[in-house]
């Protein structure tokens, strides 16, 4: 055993000496990610209502504020709200200063909600559009007025067929909580260049960083991948029946 870990290019034992240190960062990531994934999509809901109704004033609004948070870098975002924030003197004498804004994690949480609601804004919003044409015209038929139309039709089969693509988002969300690390937070990250730079190291603690985002990414698609087979049943070509051989002398 001895002559194995001499040979492995990595310190096996630093590692699992400072693994508990790893635990935190997974839990601060896993917080952040998920904590912002919920908040973007509850204001990802109506904000996808507003684009998809086309409405004169909110339409326009919510363009301008996906098209800015979608088309600027997340790190830019947090650095503006972390750094740029306190330069104002009115925030600085704020009750929110000194609760929230002088706080990296929920300068970190805020921004990442703002960023990861831009985009579920959209991606549910093609989701309302693309519903079937149909399935709209027979809530019509049966009565159902247009707030009965969203929460009964409109709403559940977008949820459903935007899975897939929300995905991705999850995955991106966490690819993008790296940002945390660059605002003092100790996240997996952020643990991960602590090792390197305290014990002097070239990539034991990045190595250890991926495998744990490489962990992660895993149980999410397979949690992704029930939800699929879940709820998107019906969306799976049906398997044609193989043909009957006729019996023996029939042709």
């Amino acid at each position: 055993m001895e002559t194995f870990l001499n040979w492995f290019p990595l310190d096996l034992p630093l590692i699992a000496q400072n693994f508990d240190r790893f635990l935190v960062g997974v839990r601060v990531t896993l917080g952040l990610t998920f904590l912002s994934l919920a908040l973007g999509a509850a204001l990802a809901v109506p904000l996808a209502i507003a684009r998809a109704s086309r409405h004169r004033v909110l339409n326009p609004l919510v363009w301008t504020y996906t098209y800015v948070f979608r088309g600027t870098p997340l790190l830019v975002q947090t650095y503006l709200l972390y750094y740029g924030a306190g330069q104002f003197a009115f925030i600085r004498d704020s009750w929110l200063w000194d609760p929230v804004l002088s706080q990296a994690w929920w300068c970190a949480l805020i921004a990442f909600t703002l960023n990861t609601a831009a985009y579920s804004t959209e991606l549910l919003r093609g989701a309302i559009v693309d519903t079937p044409a149909g399935e709209v015209e027979a809530a019509i038929a049966t009565g159902h007025s247009y707030c009965g139309r969203l929460r009964r039709i409109i709403l559940p089969s977008a949820f459903r067929r935007a899975i897939p693509a929300y995905s991705n988002e999850v995955i991106f969300m966490l690819h993008g909580s790296v940002v945390a690390s660059t605002i003092t937070l100790q996240d997996i990250l952020g643990v991960g260049r602590w090792l390197n730079g305290r014990y002097y190291l070239a990539y034991e603690g990045l190595i250890t960083a991926a495998v744990l985002y490489f962990i992660i990414v895993f149980a999410i698609t397979r949690v992704f991948r029930w939800l699929e087979r879940r709820y998107l049943r019906h969306l799976e070509r049906r398997r044609e029946p193989a043909a009957v051989a006729p019996p023996m002398g029939i042709k």
